[in-house]
């Protein structure tokens, strides 16, 4: 191959690689597709740095005030702010290419779509921090009911944001929603236990049946401390710390026991002495108990609440005093407390009588002398004295 022919190939190998260069990808020139890539890297780049720089601007503005939930809206919004430099590096490099046709509407959605993003995103981590302001649902319903309000603003911002970046794509929302509505009948025929459930939580809610952290006793079913009350089912972490997930159907067809709504909490004994103790023992210990109760401010005054300290009955093995009272507490554990400092002063009473507690005893009465026993009498065998006859 001569030199000629050699340059002239070189040439031609050269013009190609000029055509690939200005035909690039989708028609731009591979050099301006560069240049685009740059320009969003060092966004990229700048990112971290202008969007710290603006939050920390933020930030220092929100300490110079008083009030702490302009806080924690700055600190709900780092994420989203976080994202504009994006944004803005995929505007400047499609803005550099000067895409054309299809390509230009894809990638014009495609900032439109992460603008609608960032914008409900913000609305989205905007809700924790304003919920201040539905305090007064919570004052009227209770905790649960704001909670779920919560839930359905969040959520509301969810759908209204992926039905706006739908239409920025020229997807109509009205035919979806007309055919999720034919579907949800459907679903609604084979989903009778959801939607009993979420109407069962709404009743439960709206009765004020129980609130997250009260302790409560289902029949037959779960004891302990509500965790959660969500949308079908509430969580009910018992004692031994194992969460229970109890179907709100259940929770409002069963008995339900709150036992931190108690005013007081009671103590109701039956004190057995033996049959031995006294009229006046007795009156000595029923009044000592009783004084005990009444001048103790742990206990719940007898103007406040029935209290009884009463010689109740004669039963097979002893007497037995009542005692009936309530104490100021609710918590279990102080309960327990009082309780047993009730027991160490009724023991310390009642010995202090001169009497002591009963226990199950029988006696059992002989009708006949306990001397020897009588003979048995033995009837006499025919057979053997006919026997004897004929020796």
């Amino acid at each position: 191959m001569s030199y000629a022919e050699i340059v002239e190939r070189l040439s031609a190998f050269w013009e190609i690689v000029v055509d690939v260069w200005n035909q690039g990808l989708f028609g731009v020139q591979i050099g301006r597709v560069l240049t685009a890539a740059f320009i969003f890297i060092v966004f990229l780049v700048l990112r971290k740095l202008l969007a710290r720089s603006l939050i920390k601007r933020l930030k220092a503005l929100a300490e110079r005030t008083s009030v702490k939930f302009d806080d924690k809206i700055v600190a709900a919004l780092e994420k989203p702010i976080m994202m504009i430099p994006v944004v803005m590096g995929l505007f400047f490099a499609l803005e550099y290419l000067d895409l054309e046709g299809v390509f230009a509407d894809i990638g014009s959605n495609s900032v439109r779509s992460l603008i609608v993003v960032v914008i409900f995103w913000a609305f989205y981590s905007l809700v924790a921090p304003l919920s201040f302001l539905l305090d007064k649902v919570e004052a009227i319903f209770s905790t649960a009911m704001r909670d779920w309000l919560i839930k359905i603003i969040k959520f509301t911002f969810i759908f209204i944001g992926a039905a706006t970046v739908l239409e920025v794509w020229g997807i109509k929302v009205g035919p979806i929603l007309a055919g999720l509505g034919l579907l949800g009948v459907a679903v609604a025929l084979g989903a009778q236990d959801l939607f009993k459930n979420l109407i069962s939580g709404l009743l439960i809610l709206s009765e004020k049946r129980f609130n997250i952290g009260d302790w409560v006793m289902v029949e037959g079913v779960v004891e302990g401390t509500v965790e959660e009350i969500g949308f079908r089912s509430t969580v009910v972490r018992r004692f031994d710390q194992a969460p229970v997930y109890v179907p709100n159907g259940r929770l409002a067809d069963s008995a339900t026991t709150n036992f931190s709504s108690m005013t007081f909490r009671r103590i109701f004994w039956l004190i057995s002495v033996e049959y031995r103790t006294t009229i006046d023992q007795l009156r000595r210990i029923r009044d000592e108990i009783e004084a005990y109760i009444i001048e103790n401010d742990e206990f719940v005054k007898p103007s406040e609440a029935a209290t009884f300290v009463r010689i109740d009955r004669f039963s097979d093995s002893s007497i037995d005093i009542m005692l009936y009272c309530f104490t100021r507490t609710i918590v279990w554990g102080e309960w327990l407390e009082i309780k047993e400092r009730l027991a160490l002063k009724v023991k310390e009473i009642v010995e202090g009588a001169g009497t002591g507690f009963a226990f199950p005893t029988r006696t059992v009465y002989m009708s006949g002398p306990v001397g020897e026993k009588p003979e048995v009498f033995v009837p006499p065998d025919p057979s053997r004295e006919a026997a004897d006859s004929t020796k």
